[in-house]
């Protein structure tokens, strides 16, 4: 029966169902969430998006695997920040998504709660973080007519890339460090930006680098409809006005539309900003820079947490 078993079932699906057996604050009902979520990610993410045809009748049934079953006394608000609490992006500068994928031994760094400011899903415990798939993106694959190239979704670490790899090998590839810094630098060019994604199902822990584009991306879409499910980089963008030639590009190349025109002059929204950093590299003229924002939850700077960590 045994070997019967291990043959129908993936190592990295059991590799997955024994992580973290021994925590009381992972259920077997959260655990078979991340099982779905991970082996059927577009139909998940097609579903969350309302994209999918069978949306309307299959809707409900991730409720209840999400743990969104109608409750009485909560609103639509807190309804939308308890979802945010298990499954939400932090915005990283790209050298900070660079310095991620390049890390070589496992790390511990456990609940960044200052970092990720959620209530859960906040821990970096990376295993094999060498180990790292490039799949295709489940939100652009939902779309007509998607941003290309499709894999830019980074997965990182064990159990979690292994077990992308055995079950969508059609839809996804191992890659090396290198090749992940290429990505991100690719897709830092074409102004989309790098999220550090966590999720509660999945072990309650930082699992992806996504490179998000606004037309595509269901997080920020989600975001800008009052879903809170990212948190800033902890930058904030400022213009040098003496300089700027009131080109546009900046407001043009913001994915959260935190940068309007307003008499050929930017103005930037720093309640909307991500300090992502795309504008940037965007602006010709060097006017636009990144400030620490004290405002908001600190950077997640990888060298920093690490040499504090030991």
């Amino acid at each position: 029966m045994n070997r019967f078993l291990n043959k129908l079932i993936k190592p990295s699906t059991r590799a997955f169902f024994t992580e973290k057996v021994n925590d009381p604050g992972y259920s077997f009902f959260t655990r078979i969430h991340g099982y779905v979520y991970g082996r059927w990610p577009y139909l998940y993410i097609g579903v969350g998006t309302g994209r999918h045809p069978m949306t309307s009748l299959i809707k409900p049934l991730f409720k209840v695997l999400a743990g969104n079953r109608k409750k009485s006394g909560k609103n639509q608000t807190q309804k939308k920040i308890e979802f945010a609490n298990g499954y939400h992006g932090k915005a990283l500068l790209v050298d900070e998504a660079r310095k991620m994928v390049r890390v070589e031994k496992s790390i511990d760094l456990g609940d960044l709660e200052q970092v990720i400011p959620y209530t859960r899903a906040r821990e970096i415990i990376l295993k094999n973080p060498g180990h790292i798939a490039a799949l295709e993106c489940p939100c652009r694959a939902s779309r007509e007519n998607p941003c290309l190239p499709m894999d830019v979704c980074l997965i990182i670490g064990e159990p979690f890339a292994s077990f992308i790899l055995e079950h969508h090998p059609k839809r996804s590839r191992r890659i090396s460090g290198e090749e992940a810094v290429t990505i991100i630098e690719q897709e830092h060019k074409r102004g989309h930006v790098q999220h550090a994604f966590f999720k509660d199902a999945m072990l309650n822990r930082f699992y992806a680098i996504c490179n998000c584009c606004s037309c595509c991306c269901g997080a920020i879409k989600a975001h800008r409809h009052g879903v809170p499910m990212l948190a800033s980089s902890g930058y904030t963008a400022g213009i040098d006005y003496e300089n700027c030639l009131g080109c546009a590009e900046c407001s043009r190349s913001c994915q959260f539309n935190a940068i309007k025109m307003i008499e050929k002059r930017p103005s930037i929204d720093s309640r909307q900003c991500m300090g992502c950093g795309v504008c940037v590299d965007k602006c010709k003229q060097g006017c636009v820079s990144l400030k620490l924002d004290p405002g908001k939850c600190p950077p997640l700077e990888v060298a920093a947490l690490l040499e504090r960590s030991g």
